[in-house]
């Protein structure tokens, strides 16, 4: 059973990184190990699982039909491992987190440093994304559980654990760095760092729910770009205050007139079916 699990995760795999080499290098095996494993299962089954040229490899139709089931295969096999893992205690496991990069910086370390303190061998996997990658990672069993902004997927399973405020980032000396606070319809004019965070990014719903555009000349996904950029004068932005935690940049930041929020939350496929070491991850949230 564990050789096949083997196989089939270097399927999976190699579907997700589009090469032999690739998943060779994610999985540990050597390039040869991989194509091996996958022909294996295509010869046992008498059909064509993946075609290879030069670009990478691609799924055939075969495949598509028959990916589901390997999928779930597999996950079936990690509740097992992990229903083994409760029966003889949370000694050792693996917790996958998706989650966007101020939850990374500025919450996990502290969650994940408490956690280890009395669960010491337990590993963990981060993987960095937008709110719409984290979900489809939730979806497909890529990931355990993702801190992102809320709301999300109805089928999931939510835990709310912040409203963190929006804010207007300035260059020291701007205009309306004097204010108290600053008017959406005050920021047209400048050019505007867009920070993206795909599909469902809150910062560009601001201005779509007032029928307004700004005038967008950056967007990028990194917080720190964005900062840069504003500390030079490049424009201004609007961020979230977690994001701006510990910054060293100098910029002005103001409140929103009205104020904006995002509320960020860990999200899960399900909690009552997720791993020993992931509910008890998740009492350990207010460590953050």
């Amino acid at each position: 059973m564990d050789t096949n699990i083997q196989k089939f995760n270097a399927l999976i795999t190699t579907l997700e990184q589009g090469s032999f080499t690739k998943a060779a290098e994610s999985l540990n095996y050597s390039q040869s190990g991989i194509s091996r494993m996958i022909a294996d299962l295509e010869k046992d089954w008498g059909v064509v699982l993946l075609e290879r040229d030069r670009s990478g490899v691609r799924i055939t139709s075969d495949g598509v039909e028959l990916l589901p089931y390997i999928r779930q295969i597999c996950e079936d096999y990690r509740r097992l491992q992990n229903g083994i893992d409760e029966l003889k205690g949370i000694r050792t496991g693996l917790i996958r987190i998706g989650t966007i990069s101020s939850t990374a910086t500025h919450w996990i370390p502290n969650i994940i440093e408490a956690f280890q303190k009395d669960y010491p061998n337990i590993d963990y996997e981060l993987r960095l994304g937008d709110y719409s990658e984290i979900e489809e990672w939730i979806a497909e069993g890529r990931v355990d559980c993702g801190f992102m902004s809320l709301p999300t997927r109805p089928e999931f399973e939510t835990i709310p654990l912040e409203q963190d405020e929006l804010v207007a980032v300035l260059p020291e000396g701007h205009p309306l760095s004097s204010q108290q606070t600053v008017r959406i319809e005050e920021m047209l004019e400048d050019p505007f760092m867009m920070l993206d965070k795909g599909d469902r990014s809150e910062f560009s719903s601001i201005f779509k729910r007032r029928g307004l555009t700004p005038n967008i000349r950056y967007t990028t996904w990194d917080d720190n770009a964005v900062l840069s950029m504003v500390e030079h004068g490049l424009g201004i932005s609007i961020m979230s205050k977690l994001v701006l935690r510990r910054m060293s940049y100098h910029v002005a930041v103001k409140s929103l007139e009205p104020q904006e929020f995002r509320e960020i939350g860990l999200v899960l496929k399900s909690r009552k079916n997720a791993s020993a070491a992931v509910r008890r991850f998740i009492r350990y949230l207010d460590c953050r």
